[in-house]
């Protein structure tokens, strides 16, 4: 059976299809993931400062300037996959990952050719964020699609335990170098160079995998029927109410899910004041908590709806995301610490075990890849690559917690929306 000209035609099949597109998910946010791993690590590298927050800030500013140009990587990913195929995008996005990763793990040090260490490091993350403004919309819509309308909650939840696997892949990776093959001398002079390097050797195989993956059944029926008039950007814009929905739902949960992930590898550290070692097991522990709470979710969602589930994340959220944050600040305890970060993957789950799914009901076949990146990758350039650096600035200024009301008040606007919106559940374009 050709790949790129037949869907799959059976359960074995869909789930093999499933099963690709996932890894490849994970490879790609490994590598993206590895440069907030290995922050506390290279960062002296690069930015040659004696304050270790300053150094954490500038890092944290080259991790927000991934995501200013994933908008672009968005629509450029989005409109190969819906005129080409989800397959050619997957295959593209993963390989300029693999660019990336190499430019992290072979460029010198700051010590070594001065400014344009930055400046190169400044160009690796541009081109990941690319690759990852691409990644997110085909996944989205390939999960989505591949999957049986009545199981597609489910189905497309695994976005994101590959998406949060990716970063405990980084993690274990770093566990492993930390706790069994090198020093933290030889981590800080050489040794943070390994998982990037691992990262491009993964994204190639991944590139390999994907070039059988098969093309989705919508995509090809759309593809019989649509004209250059149907696809990107000026078909996106026929959908105005769908694009501000995608805005408003996604701002508080990628703030929210860039808080509980990528942040808090630093907030522990710094703020909880818990060792290297402990920290990477405590934030492990919670990324896998957090990965067995998206099938339970999106499987959740196919029974009651998705609505239910964005409203719950709202109200939790908007309420509890200061205690917990407060709470955590004051621990010294790394198990109270494992509880907290738990407690607010419960309900930040309502949000990304469902939100891949929500946005591809939202847009008809023709424009669909582009409708989910696009918009999305804005709002997460606004909210969610920023929320690291926004918080690690509140507390170079001595204002640590404003950043927790910061956070409450992202989630509380975009709980606005899921009042307002429709059930793509019970209302999809997907149908």
């Amino acid at each position: 059976m050709d790949a790129t000209t037949s869907g799959p035609t059976d359960a074995k099949s869909r789930v093999k299809a499933i099963f690709i597109g996932s890894i490849g998910n994970l490879v790609e946010w490994y590598d993206f993931y590895a440069y907030t791993a290995f922050a506390l690590y290279f960062a002296p590298a690069f930015f040659p400062n004696s304050d270790p927050v300053v150094q954490q800030l500038n890092a944290a500013t080259l991790f927000a300037a991934g995501f200013i140009v994933r908008p672009l990587g968005g629509w450029l990913f989005g409109y190969i996959a819906d005129r080409y195929g989800r397959r050619l995008s997957l295959m593209i996005s993963v390989l300029m990952m693999c660019c990336g990763s190499l430019i992290i793990a072979c460029t010198p040090t700051y010590a070594t050719i001065g400014f344009v260490a930055p400046v190169m490091l400044a160009i690796a993350r541009i081109v990941e964020g690319l690759s990852l403004g691409g990644e997110y919309g085909a996944s989205a819509t390939y999960l989505s699609e591949i999957a049986t309308p009545e199981r597609r909650g489910f189905y497309s939840s695994f976005q994101y335990v590959t998406l949060i696997g990716g970063q405990l892949t980084a993690i274990f990776v770093l566990l492993l170098l930390q706790t069994v093959f090198l020093t933290h001398e030889q981590l800080v002079d050489w040794g943070w160079r390994i998982p990037f390097a691992i990262g491009a050797v993964l994204a190639i195989v991944a590139m390999l995998m994907r070039r059988n993956m098969y093309e989705t059944e919508a995509f090809l029926e759309a593809k019989k029927v649509q004209t250059s008039r149907d696809t990107s950007l000026r078909g996106l814009l026929k959908y105005p109410r769908e694009i501000m929905i995608v805005i408003g739902l996604t701002a508080g949960g990628t703030a929210a899910f860039y808080t509980f992930t990528t942040y808090m590898q630093t907030f522990v550290r710094q703020t909880v004041g818990l060792s290297p070692i402990t920290t990477t097991y405590v934030i492990a522990a919670s990324l896998i908590f957090a990965s067995v709470l998206q099938p339970v979710y999106g499987a959740l969602s196919d029974r009651i709806g998705r609505k239910p589930l964005l409203i719950f994340f709202g109200v939790a959220g908007t309420l509890l995301t200061v205690p917990i944050l407060t709470l955590l600040a004051q621990t010294k305890s790394p198990f109270v610490a494992f509880l907290l970060i738990s407690g607010a993957w419960v309900f930040t789950a309502g949000y990304t075990s469902i939100n891949a799914v929500v946005k591809a009901e939202l847009f008809p076949t023709s424009i669909r890849a582009t409708g989910v990146a696009l918009p999305y990758a804005l709002t997460v350039s606004i909210f969610g690559g920023t929320a690291p650096a926004i918080a690690l600035w509140f507390k170079s200024q001595g204002h640590e917690q404003w950043f927790y009301y910061y956070l409450s008040g992202v989630i509380f606007l975009s709980l606005l929306v899921y009042a307002r919106m429709r059930d793509t559940k019970r209302v999809s374009a997907m149908d």
